[in-house]
């Protein structure tokens, strides 16, 4: 019992640091591009990463350990940040973030095809109910509004799902921020030269809240928010802890309306509480 409450505890660490990620992804996007800010945040977070196992002389994972930290890397360092920076090209961020709803529901699928978790078959009703408010909210006001950003939008959770699930499997033997680190490690001899292809020309047209967005999805988002995110998942099950996740939209609509000085609808906030509902009946038939 005391293991899982701070599992929970850990895991609504990580979701609170998440809920800053698509606000300042927005505001970085303004002054750089997509593929340059997916590639920077990435080379960043693996050099601290790097630098964190050597220091603590962290052993090398072992060679099976390796397909499952590269589909790691690719759902939560290149896939989810990618394509969640594309698509706030066409969507403002308090819209994208109600598309975050569908990512316990895709955690949940990937926990039992790739954890061997299974939860009751309330605890799906529940789930699909959660992820069908939210493609109802998309269908009616959002995909008029740019059907290519809520596309972008879907697969980004659809990978970010992947990769949670693959890497809580993997936290419970390898340890939580080893396996993040290890991911980024990982994937720094494509994201290095990415960043350097993709580097601008010049950074004098590059503002002070480009920057900070910069440097809060690069050290947060990419590196300290997994280190209790997968620590989360491990203690207390990819299913279950998973379904914190439906209370980034409430934290990440209110960073998106104080920082940004975006509009919240009525809609937006109504499908977020019926969101979180629906969540506190999964959670109680998660297991």
């Amino acid at each position: 019992m005391k293991k899982t409450t701070s599992g929970w505890i850990s895991g609504f660490i990580g979701v609170a640091i998440f809920a800053g990620s698509l606000p300042a992804t927005r505001v970085a996007v303004a002054d750089f591009s997509p593929t340059f800010l997916t590639g920077a945040r990435a080379t960043i977070a693996a050099l601290l990463g790097l630098a964190l196992l050597l220091a603590l002389r962290q052993a090398q994972p072992k060679r099976s350990d390796v397909p499952a930290l590269v589909v790691t890397a690719l759902g939560v360092v290149v896939g989810f940040p990618l394509l969640t920076a594309l698509a706030l090209q066409h969507v403002t961020s308090a819209h994208s973030i109600v598309f975050l709803g569908v990512l316990p529901l895709c955690t949940a699928i990937f926990a039992v095809l790739r954890a061997g978790e299974h939860p009751r078959p309330a605890f799906w009703l529940f789930s699909v109910a959660g992820a069908a408010f939210v493609a109802g909210y998309a269908a009616i006001g959002g995909i008029e509004a740019s059907v290519q950003g809520d596309l972008l939008m879907l697969a980004a959770v659809i990978v970010c799902g992947l990769g949670y699930a693959e890497g809580a499997r993997l936290s419970r033997t390898l340890g939580g921020w080893q396996v993040i680190c290890w991911a980024l490690v990982l994937s720094l001899p494509v994201m290095l030269p990415l960043t350097l292809l993709t580097m601008p020309a010049s950074f004098s047209h590059v503002g002070a809240p480009a920057w900070i967005g910069l440097a809060y999805v690069s050290l947060f988002s990419m590196l300290i928010g997994f280190v209790f995110w997968y620590r989360g998942l491990a203690q207390g099950g990819i299913a279950a802890v998973g379904q914190l996740q439906l209370f980034q939209p409430f934290m990440g609509l209110g960073l998106a309306a104080l920082l940004l000085h975006e509009r919240v609808s009525w809609a937006m906030l109504l499908v977020t509480l019926a969101a979180v509902a629906c969540v506190a009946g999964a959670k109680r038939y998660a297991q």
